[in-house]
């Protein structure tokens, strides 16, 4: 009886996980149980979840602390893409997915079905999604709708990139590309998203549905200094892919004012 209860032991820590979510968390105690709850909730096996601190002083540790199957790492990091690369680093899954502190998944399947995708096609590395913008004092009030759409290299080139949290990707892709570039501290993202499908569009797949909703107020929107930091970081992006950085820029702009067009439609659809 001994040694079978050892083996089951050992297989279980030996056990890989399917997929690996990743929190970055700084003073983020008002919605980081939100976003905790919304992976609890999430029905599937084999899922890892790391919570990468940069050093909270507020709740952040007890809210944590009631999350037994939440990996906890608190560590002083050099922003959010720094704390985001530590944390890929530290993954186990063979899909490593972000979900912010302020963010939460749309329904307790999202993993599920991404997961499932994966398994319906093993040649695919990555899969991406919608999101909706909802009020960070009304999370049911929905501000904004993000429709990725299907890739293109012309939308590439006009600003286009998918919701950076609903991009899940095999671990391989970041072990090929690298990680986030900490020379930018607020288009990190846009500058992988860039990498990303100007080297694996072809094995990344769109799921033609909302997979997480964002609170709005996040750093990139948050004051005119951060927004004139995130335009020039994002002209120094498109600039180092070869694109016509300042259309690029215009288009990635302009192309936000559909994502309220279409809410519009959506709440004329739902009366």
């Amino acid at each position: 009886m001994k040694s079978k209860f050892s083996l089951e032991l050992v297989i279980r820590v030996m056990a890989k996980p399917s997929i690996s979510i990743i929190t970055v968390s700084y003073q983020a105690a008002s919605t980081l149980e939100t976003a905790l709850n919304s992976v609890r909730r999430q029905n599937i096996d084999g899922l890892e979840h790391i919570v990468q601190d940069a050093g909270s002083t507020d709740d952040t540790q007890d809210i944590v602390s009631a999350f037994p199957q939440v990996r906890f790492v608190q560590e002083a990091d050099r922003g959010i893409y720094d704390g985001l690369n530590k944390a890929i680093k530290n993954t186990k899954g063979d899909v490593i997915g972000l979900l912010h502190a302020d963010d939460f998944y749309a329904d307790e399947n999202v993993l599920r079905r991404v997961l499932a995708a994966f398994e319906a096609n093993p040649d695919i590395m990555g899969i991406y999604g919608d999101l909706r913008y909802v009020s960070a004092g009304d999370t049911s009030k929905i501000n904004r709708h993000w429709r990725a759409g299907k890739f293109s290299s012309i939308k590439l080139k006009l600003g286009w990139m998918p919701p950076h949290p609903t991009l899940f990707l095999r671990r391989e892709v970041y072990e090929e590309l690298g990680l986030f570039n900490l020379e930018y501290k607020i288009s990190a993202d846009y500058d992988f998203v860039i990498r990303l499908f100007s080297s694996h569009a072809d094995k990344i797949e769109y799921l033609p549905e909302v997979l997480v909703h964002m609170r709005t107020g996040g750093i990139s929107n948050s004051g005119i200094r951060n927004l004139l930091l995130k335009s020039q970081e994002d002209l120094d992006v498109a600039r180092g892919a070869g694109f016509n950085a300042r259309i690029t820029v215009f288009c990635k702009v302009i192309s936000k004012l559909r994502q309220f067009r279409l809410i519009s439609r959506t709440l004329q659809t739902s009366k």
